[in-house]
């Protein structure tokens, strides 16, 4: 099933940008610098080589399909949040079928002291990366110790030749709880309109998506930051219903936390630019657990060190635009 925001008849060039938290996609390999060590194969998790290339396949086979009903293409533009390193995406682009679809991918190593990361995974067909940094979010926690949080991505690039500005996010988590971490996601949107302050210094009406996992819903005061001093339109707010659909779940309670905004200038039809069309959750039936108490919720890699053999603890999202010729 997937749910649609609202969708026009007419699709002419029609692409998809995404979004999916994978998960924890670790390698097997042990890697110091990082608190890797449960994702190895004589960890906890007993991650083996077999377990680590089963996720991959399984995530490639979801990847091409994100989209809603009829797009032409596999994702264009695709945010990723909990990948290691360069090698995992690698492997994720080289893995069927995207492997003969031509991804190209952007990542940075963060401070994350786990170690999960940002990345961008994109087709090189249509997408041309023109410049990428990771953004610093350097925020404290109570007691004064930095809070060794991922970085914010940026890529500035050109999407059928029409220049954008996209941000991934990983937002800080509500480990300590949800208000009394909720000024680490309002730095974090703060961030981002600093930065597209000084993008507007050099272009008017600048076409930004920004997506990610905020580890807050529409609602919440971080990504409404975003709406109301970022100026952005934010399609998933009325995907929303804590009862019955989200992107995730905790406490048999639904979550959207992984969202896609987009500025204002994604509604325009002039010639060689990009209009929005419609948004939602892609939450095909492969992705859900099939029976029992958590019956239609994602279909998990581990919950907690058991091993399930699914796909992520979130489903992706997605937007879809058309090019207008």
């Amino acid at each position: 099933m997937r749910i649609p925001f609202f969708k026009k008849k007419s699709k002419k060039q029609q692409y998809t940008v995404a979004f999916y938290n994978v998960e924890n996609l670790f390698d097997p390999r042990r890697n110091s610098k990082i608190l890797d060590s449960d994702y190895t194969p004589n960890g906890v998790k007993k991650w083996t080589l077999e377990r680590y290339q089963r996720k991959l396949r399984k995530l490639a086979k979801t990847m091409v399909n994100i989209g809603d009903d009829g797009h032409p293409y596999p994702p264009a533009i695709l945010g990723l949040a909990e990948a290691e390193n360069n090698q995992v995406l690698k492997d994720l682009v080289d893995t069927d079928p995207l492997y003969d679809l031509g991804y190209g991918f952007v990542h940075f190593d963060s401070p994350d002291e786990r170690g999960i990361d940002t990345a961008l995974i994109y087709r090189k067909k249509f997408f041309n990366v023109l410049h990428a940094e990771p953004l610093a979010l350097l925020v404290d926690n109570a007691g004064g110790i930095r809070d060794t949080t991922r970085d914010i991505l940026y890529i500035k690039g050109e999407f059928n030749n029409e220049l954008m500005h996209i941000f991934i996010n990983h937002w800080p988590s509500r480990r300590e709880g949800d208000v009394a971490t909720a000024y680490k996601r309002i730095a974090a949107a703060e961030e981002i309109i600093a930065r597209m302050e000084i993008i507007k210094q050099t272009e008017q009406d600048p076409n930004v998506i920004v997506m990610g996992d905020f580890n807050d819903d529409p609602s919440s005061e971080s990504v409404q930051v975003l709406k109301n001093k970022g100026g952005l339109f934010n399609p998933m707010e009325s995907l929303h219903i804590p009862n019955s659909q989200g992107t995730s779940i905790y406490n048999m309670k639904w979550n959207l936390f992984d969202q896609i905004l987009i500025s204002s200038s994604f509604f325009n039809y002039g010639k060689g630019t990009h209009s929005f069309d419609n948004a939602g959750i892609y939450n095909h039936k492969s992705l859900m657990e099939k029976k029992g108490k958590f019956k239609g919720t994602p279909y998990r890699t581990f919950v907690s060190h058991k091993y399930m053999g699914g796909y992520s603890d979130h489903f992706p999202v997605y937007a879809m635009f058309t090019f207008n010729t």
